[in-house]
């Protein structure tokens, strides 16, 4: 047995996430917990909210709640869609935690006794009226290249070029109103990550088995134009982590807090404290998953991401790492993925374009959506969503094939031997022949998903669920049944068998309708079948089972066109 820790990107606080958010890291990152589970391996995986920085307090703004209890609301809220989809977290923490807070401050410490923090003024938009700096998206004014009225400090969201706040004509604060702004100096605490770039550089030319994707990013920010910059990580925010000195106040920061990036990535071991507060254990039991020198030598670090956090989890969480000077776990292996296109243009939370996680789980359940997103997983490239593709990929992978197997064997065997296994009959060539395919697909469907080849991993299990359905067309018991019922009672225990065989190999990606498998076969033998031929007789001749309701519905295409309908424009 292995050690695996596994955490999921942090999803930002501000609002509910679409599918896009989904299928970029939490969705795959459960998906690799569950058959590491599976296999008998010891995981810990880790998500939570991303709660400080500028949006968590506009967001909070326009409800006209405390950013406290607005990012409360939205963990609960969060919480529950993740719970609806399967995504079976060890805990699902908050970055607002008393843990976070005091981690992050205890990395700015070391960060700064090791020489790798500086301070820098600079100068900030004050706003006079406010009583404060304003963070660029703080700040509003009109775009000076497109004439938007809304532009941001930092982009116009129209014409999407980045702007400084003094670029902005007619600037207003974003959080009054008022127009009484001034340029003030401010002093700001920075990460001198160049100082680490040659350890960071050697760090990554270690990682030969990282992806593509992964590596040409990192690369990207490491070396290209001026290298690796140095970062600020305070800002003049109320929300967030108080800027101290480990435990200390740090002269000059007074009223300052930690940047959302730098405090981020730090829950990750944040919320695995926070799971053992949760569970009564000491902080032993956490830091067994973090720190070298005490348990964590032997862990396999995976993260998942969206290609947009690369850099933050390649470059900056691992200078905060290694600029302490103390033996954390560094990730092992990062995997990433592309963006996932809504028809035709891309998936937006600020626009909100695309089909939220709430919304999708008012139409159908979560293992049409968890099968679909995963085996269009966008790994060496964007995924389109489509409706239609949506509708085929449910209705071919699911329906006909997956669900048509289970529905037919279950009720031809009602139909001539009632709701028990048969008894009689040995095996044929016909059925040699089947284990032997299932246990070469069986041994490539591990290996995929062992190095979290996600498609590829979908596409194998669909070829495992097509053997079962080419065996049970060509055996035909219905017609077996007429002049060999003992032939018939092998070819449909082993049929039965082959539900739960699998409902164990299937559970990863729909957990749902695994359960529902194996509930309907009355087992609870979720063992993996490292034999295929004796996992095909865990059910023996007499053990009952019921068939079962419907596993997958099919799509039909006056579904599909209300759904292209109600989705095509925007969140409401």
């Amino acid at each position: 047995m292995a050690r695996h820790l596994i955490t999921s990107a942090l999803p930002y606080i501000n609002g509910i996430k679409h599918l896009g958010n989904l299928v970029g890291s939490q969705l795959p990152a459960d998906l690799y917990a569950r058959y590491l589970r599976a296999r008998g391996h010891e995981v810990m995986f880790i998500c939570a909210t991303d709660e400080h920085g500028t949006p968590a307090e506009l967001a909070a703004a326009k409800t006209g709640e405390a950013v406290a209890d607005y990012c409360a609301r939205m963990h609960a809220e969060q919480s529950a869609l993740a719970a609806g989809f399967g995504l079976s977290f060890d805990h699902y923490g908050r970055s607002s935690s008393d843990r976070n807070r005091v981690l992050t401050q205890h990395f700015a410490g070391k960060l700064a006794d090791n020489g790798y923090i500086a301070e820098v003024s600079e100068k900030q938009v004050y706003s006079v009226d406010d009583g404060r700096f304003l963070p660029d998206r703080y700040i509003e004014g009109t775009c000076p290249n497109c004439g938007y009225d809304k532009a941001r400090g930092d982009q116009c969201e129209n014409c999407t070029k980045q702007l400084d706040p003094t670029d902005l004509i007619n600037p207003r604060s974003a959080i009054s109103g008022s127009t009484n702004l001034e340029v003030r100096e401010t002093k700001h605490l920075y990460l001198r990550q160049s100082a680490l770039k040659g350890q960071i550089s050697d760090w990554i030319d270690s990682k030969t088995d990282w992806p593509i994707l992964t590596t040409s990013i990192a690369r990207k920010w490491l070396d290209d134009g001026e290298g690796l910059q140095d970062r600020g990580i305070t800002r003049d925010l109320h929300w967030g982590v108080p800027v101290k000195r480990g435990d200390q106040p740090w002269p000059g920061m007074e009223g300052k807090v930690f940047y959302v990036w730098f405090d981020a990535p730090i829950e990750y071991i944040a919320a695995t404290a926070e799971w053992a507060d949760a569970h009564g254990q000491p902080d032993s039991a956490w830091r067994r998953w973090w720190r070298r020198d005490e348990g964590a030598e032997d862990v396999t670090y995976t993260q998942f991401m969206g290609k947009d956090n690369v850099p933050f989890h390649t470059l900056s969480f691992p200078a905060t790492l290694i600029g302490s000077g103390e033996p954390w776990r560094m990730v092992d292996y990062i995997k990433s993925f592309n963006y996932l296109t809504y028809d035709g243009g891309q998936f937006s939370t600020s626009q909100g374009r695309g089909v939220f996680m709430d919304h999708a789980l008012e139409i159908l359940p979560a293992d049409y959506w968890r099968w679909w997103l995963l085996s269009h997983a966008p790994e060496s490239g964007d995924s389109e969503f489509t409706w239609d593709n949506f509708q085929q990929s449910v209705n071919k992978d699911l329906a006909d094939v997956l669900g048509n197997f289970v529905s037919r064997i279950t009720k031809f065997c009602r139909s001539k031997f009632g709701e028990t296994v048969p008894q009689g009959g040995d095996y044929g060539p016909e059925e040699i022949a089947l284990i032997e395919a299932l246990t070469a697909r069986i041994r490539t469907y591990e290996a995929l998903m062992a190095a979290t080849e996600i498609r590829k991993s979908a596409a194998e299990l669909r070829a495992i669920w097509v053997l079962g359905n080419e065996y049970l067309q060509s055996a035909a018991p219905w017609s077996t049944h007429k002049t060999d019922p003992e032939k018939a009672a092998m070819q449909v225990r082993l049929g039965l068998n082959l539900i739960r065989l699998y409902a164990v190999l299937s559970a990863p990606f729909i957990p749902f309708a695994a359960d529902a498998m194996l509930a309907a076969m009355q087992t609870d033998d979720r063992a993996w079948p490292d034999d295929v031929a004796a996992a095909l007789t865990a059910l023996p001749p007499g053990h009952a089972f019921v068939v079962p309701d419907v596993l997958f519905a099919k799509i039909s295409d006056d579904q599909r066109a209300e759904w292209e309908d109600r989705f095509k424009g925007v969140r409401t």
